[in-house]
């Protein structure tokens, strides 16, 4: 999952008006297109270019006031990280179709999130992570994983890398020296946030999963990502029903009341578009 950004106002400009004379976009070895997304940091806290999310509207309520609608997934989908299968059907996959429709997510991503919530709430119920929650993280992280013109595969991953700028202590940005080699971000020097959910590589390594049971934890993968983010946003025993330890979870994931209102207006919109899909 990626890292805590803080989005100042004044911060937020100053790293716009610098995107605007760096390149958007590089290329790395093996000839790949490596994107740039934004910058943050769910630990440190680097403070985010908020690209993905300049078009969505700042909830209107007060921080730690109360928390978005904790929607769950309806029609009996409720098997950890795989699509539950009844009878033949995959349930999740018929959901996240009918859902998609009306919360505006593709419905590749609402699979991953739902697959997320499952499994996290299988593995820590007092937690109860909302697939909503993570959806409107995703939003802005990413536009679930269509950042920049990259297409959201079947395989739950962008057709082209999400890679952050570098985190090397210019206007804006906090310093983050590369704790990778490079293997995730393209980036020897500094680390560099990356994939849907976009997390620092140093962070992935202590949140790493394996959301889709491949054997192999990919923060490129849709479903790997958003499982992390639900294992990290649920830290420490956090309840993400409350409305304390929603606010708490989501300024862990990037210390920015703004970025924080944008997450609850999305979490609610989608968790009430969806509340009456139901699935047989």
């Amino acid at each position: 999952m990626r890292t805590t950004p803080q989005t100042g106002s004044k911060q937020g400009t100053a790293v716009l008006i610098r995107l605007g004379v760096i390149a958007v976009v590089l290329a790395v070895a093996g000839g790949g297109v490596w994107l740039v997304a934004k910058a943050s940091d769910p630990v440190a806290s680097p403070t985010t270019t908020d690209i993905p999310a300049l078009q969505v509207a700042a909830a209107q309520v007060e921080p730690g006031s109360v928390a978005p609608v904790n929607a769950t997934l309806g029609g009996g989908a409720t098997q950890e990280t795989s699509p539950q299968q009844t009878q033949g059907k995959n349930l999740l996959a018929e959901w996240a179709n009918k859902a998609a429709p009306l919360v505006g997510v593709p419905a590749r991503a609402l699979i991953a999130y739902g697959n997320a919530e499952l499994a996290q709430r299988a593995a820590q119920p007092g937690c109860k992570i909302s697939w909503a929650t993570l959806a409107g993280i995703g939003r802005i992280e990413s536009n679930h994983g269509q950042y920049g013109g990259a297409v959201l595969g079947a395989d739950g991953r962008p057709s082209k890398p999400i890679i952050g700028v570098p985190l090397d202590g210019s206007a804006g940005v906090k310093a983050i020296g590369d704790t990778d080699g490079g293997r995730l971000d393209g980036d020897p020097v500094t680390d560099r946030a990356v994939g849907p959910m976009q997390f620092i590589p140093g962070t992935w390594a202590k949140w790493n999963s394996d959301g889709n049971r491949d054997g192999v934890g990919d923060p490129q993968q849709i479903d790997d990502a958003a499982y992390a983010a639900a294992r990290y946003l649920c830290a420490n025993g956090r309840d993400m029903s409350s409305a304390g330890g929603w606010w708490q979870g989501i300024l862990s994931y990037n210390n920015s009341d703004e970025y924080a209102k944008k997450v609850f207006g999305l979490a609610d919109g989608y968790a009430k578009a969806a509340q009456n899909v139901k699935v047989s």
